[in-house]
C-alpha cells in the first residue's frame, strides 16, 4: 500500500477522534459557564461535510460526464490539464492503471516502479475520496464553489478519462456504490497504518505516546540550494485561508535547523518594509484571491509571471481595460495554450488594484 493512502486513513481516523471530542465539548458545555455554547444543529450540519467509504454523508443527486467536460474545461484544466496530465506544478490525476487492474483492484504500476509518476487513479482506493476531495477543497482559487451536481459530473468525466466509466455515463447516488467496485486500486488500502498499535488495535488515545516520550523535538527541513527558486517563491503561493506555510525560496536557507533552544523570525511577509499601503494592499489581494498560485512575481508557474506580463503592455493606454476583461471573462492562447478560467471573485475595485500593481511590475 502506498504511503499516500497510509497517510489518508490516519487522517481519518484524527478526524473522526477530533470530531468526537468536538461534540462531546458541546455536550459538556454546561459543565463549564461562560465557556462556549453547545453547537447548533445547523452549524453541526455545516461543518459536517464529509463522504465516508460506506458513502454516509454523501448528498443526494447526479451529474454527466458530459457536464462534467465543461466543468472541467472552465475551472480543472487550467491546473491538471485538458486530459488530466497536469502541469509542472501539480501531480497528474490520469494514467497509470490498466483494464486488468480495474479488474483486479491493484494497480500493478504501484510495485513495477515502471510508472513514471504517480497519478491520483493509481492511488486513490476509494470514489468517496475523490468526490469529498473535489467537493471541499476544489477549484484552487473558489473551494467549496461546486454545485453537487457539478462534484457528480467532474467525477465522473475523471473517471471517464481514467477509462473507467463509459461517455454516456451519469455518476449518482444511486449507482456509485457500483462504480466503487470500478476503482483499480480499490482492493489497495490497509489499515495496517504508521500509529503504534495497542492491543492490536490502533492507539487513537495516544496512551503510548505518553511513555516514554523524546525530551526534545527537533523538526526541520531543507530544500537543496539549486531547487530553491525553481518555481518561485513558495511564501506567496498559499491560499489565503488557513494556516500560511512555505518558505521564501528566494532567500537564501536558514544557516541551521530550528530547534526548542533556538528561535528565528519566520513571520510572512506579503511585501517588502519599503512598500506602500496601496501596494501592500494590492499583493494582499493577489494572494487573497490566488492569484499567486498561477502567477509568480518573477517567474512562470502556470500562467506567465507579473514582471513578463507588465513588459508586455508597458506604454499601452487600454492595458488596464485589456487585462480587466481577460481576468473575468477568461482567457487562452495569449501566454501559450494553458486556458486561465474566469476569475469573477474580485470586486471591479479590487481587479483595478491588483492590475494597476501588476502593470507595475509587481514592485
Amino acid at each position: 500500500m502506498c504511503r499516500s493512502t497510509k497517510s489518508s486513513y490516519v487522517l481519518r481516523v484524527l478526524f473522526s477522534c477530533i470530531s468526537m471530542s468536538a461534540l462531546s465539548c458541546c455536550v459538556h458545555a454546561q459543565s463549564f459557564p461562560n465557556v462556549g455554547r453547545t453547537a447548533t444543529p445547523a452549524e453541526i450540519s455545516a461543518w459536517d461535510i464529509d463522504v465516508r467509504p460506506d458513502f454516509k454523508g454523501l448528498p443526494k443527486g447526479a451529474g454527466t460526464v458530459s457536464k462534467g467536460q465543461q466543468v472541467w474545461d472552465d475551472k480543472c484544466a487550467s491546473c491538471h490539464g485538458s486530459f488530466g496530465e497536469s502541469n509542472e506544478v501539480f501531480t497528474p490525476i490520469i494514467g497509470g492503471t490498466s483494464k486488468e487492474d480495474i479488474k483486479k483492484g491493484r494497480v500493478e504500476s504501484l510495485s513495477n516502479n515502471k510508472q513514471p509518476q504517480r497519478t491520483t487513479l493509481m492511488k486513490v482506493p476509494t470514489i468517496s475520496t475523490l468526490w469529498d476531495y473535489i467537493n471541499r477543497a476544489m477549484p484552487w482559487t473558489a473551494p467549496k464553489s461546486l454545485t453537487v451536481e457539478e462534484v457528480y459530473a467532474v467525477t465522473a468525466y475523471i473517471l471517464f478519462m481514467g477509462e473507467i466509466l463509459p461517455e454516456d455515463f451519469t455518476l449518482s447516488d444511486i449507482n456509485i456504490e457500483d462504480v466503487q467496485k470500478l476503482m483499480p486500486n480499490r482492493n489497495g488500502m490497509t489499515i495496517d497504518h504508521g500509529m503504534r498499535d495497542v492491543s492490536g488495535k490502533p492507539d487513537v488515545k495516544s496512551t503510548s505516546c505518553m511513555k516514554d516520550c523524546s525530551k526534545q523535538l527537533q523538526i526541520h527541513s531543507s530544500l537543496p540550494d539549486i531547487a530553491r527558486p525553481a518555481h518561485g517563491n513558495l511564501q506567496q503561493q498559499n491560499r489565503h485561508f488557513g494556516a500560511v506555510r512555505g518558505a521564501d525560496t528566494l532567500r537564501p536557507a536558514l544557516a541551521q535547523a530550528i530547534t526548542d533552544g533556538s528561535r528565528r523570525d519566520l513571520t510572512v511577509r506579503t511585501a517588502s518594509p519599503s512598500a506602500t499601503t496601496a501596494q501592500a494592499d494590492a499583493a494582499a489581494l493577489a494572494k487573497q484571491y490566488g492569484c499567486l498560485a498561477c502567477h509568480g512575481v518573477a517567474n512562470k508557474i502556470v500562467g506567465p509571471a507579473m514582471t513578463d506580463i507588465a513588459k508586455r503592455y508597458q506604454g499601452q493606454a487600454n492595458a488596464t481595460q485589456q487585462l480587466s476583461e481577460r481576468v473575468r471573462k477568461g482567457s487562452s492562447g495569449n501566454w501559450g495554450s494553458t486556458p486561465m478560467p474566469p476569475q469573477t471573485q474580485l470586486s471591479d475595485k479590487e481587479l483595478n488594484v491588483v492590475l494597476q500593481w501588476v502593470l507595475a511590475g509587481a514592485k
